[in-house]
């Protein structure tokens, strides 16, 4: 086995880190690298793969972190208005050096996403072993990669764990709306003849992120509806009249939008962490079933299956 990065290597690693700049559109180009070298070399099947992880789980990281930016900094604003009073003068003295502090930092995060990915492209196209902070090595370990072995001694990256990591990035990936569903169903299309348990995680993991991606758009509707009969029905627009029958009705359809949109907005963060969950037993190997969702989704894989072999 040729160990030495060929150019056509070097080209898909290349792609695939630098896809990482698409935040999250560009999550299908690290499994399409994956599935079109895998088995022909290690190293840009490694960086492919290393390039996916990045893209969801650093992406995932990356706005976490931005919410907790945030959260805190309007914390500590609130906190420093209370405390110097809220005349207009106290409020611009605060105001314009918080916000050079705030955009620094928004900023200075969002460059620093982009940081490796680019390094990594840069190291790649010179032929180097590029590794990710923190998960690079890790990730090594766990395919059982390792460019440092003579040619005759290496083997194949462990395919177990190829596509275990490749089905956990599916699960983890529903952090990024509707573009998460790329990387699912994207294994599914590329690879689920190959692996029965690839094309499982992957059909259950395109579901599940296509209803969390309905809540998401339902309750953007739902909101947008409410909002638009209130000032429809009480005249927002033209002098409002609250105490009109119509008006009435236009406070309760939005007060009932606003709750629905509350409850589903509260119910959301409990859709990301299942996700979650569910890549992290996937990457050690379970065959884990959504509620319901999995259960539906084997029931048609099977009856897909019978069909197919009936027709043969």
């Amino acid at each position: 086995m040729n160990t030495t990065p060929t150019t056509e290597d070097r080209i898909w690693a290349v792609i695939s880190h630098l896809s990482s700049l698409a935040l999250g559109m560009g999550i299908l180009l690290p499994i399409i690298g994956w599935a079109d070298q895998r088995r022909k070399s290690n190293y840009a099947s490694f960086q492919s793969l290393q390039a996916l992880g990045y893209q969801s789980l650093g992406f995932t990281v990356w706005v976490l972190s931005y919410l907790i930016i945030i959260i805190a900094a309007s914390i500590l604003l609130l906190a420093i208005l209370g405390s110097r009073g809220g005349t207009s003068q106290n409020m611009n003295a605060v105001l314009g050096p918080w916000m050079i502090f705030f955009f620094t930092i928004l900023f200075g995060f969002f460059a620093l996403y982009f940081l490796f990915p680019i390094a990594a492209a840069v190291a790649c196209a010179l032929g180097k072993d590029f590794r990710y902070p923190i998960m690079g090595d890790r990730l090594a370990h766990y395919l059982e990669y390792d460019p440092t072995r003579k040619s005759e001694a290496q083997t194949w990256l462990n395919q177990d764990h190829e596509v275990c990591w490749v089905a956990a990035i599916g699960h983890f990936s529903v952090i990024i709306m509707l573009w998460g569903m790329l990387a699912p169903l994207t294994a599914w299309i590329l690879y689920g003849k190959h692996s029965a348990f690839l094309k499982f995680q992957s059909v259950q993991t395109v579901v599940y992120q296509a209803v969390t991606t309905l809540l998401y758009f339902g309750a953007g509707f739902l909101y947008l509806f409410g909002f638009l009969s209130l000032i429809a029905l009480t005249g927002l627009t033209s002098g409002p009249d609250l105490n009109s029958p119509l008006a009435m009705i236009g406070v309760m359809v939005f007060g009932v939008s606003l709750l629905i949109v509350i409850v589903v907005a509260l119910f959301l963060p409990l859709i990301h962490i299942v996700g979650q969950w569910a890549g992290y037993r996937v990457l050690k190997g379970d065959d884990y079933h959504y509620p319901l969702i999995g259960r539906l989704v084997g029931k048609w894989i099977s009856n897909k299956s019978t069909v197919e072999e009936k027709l043969a």
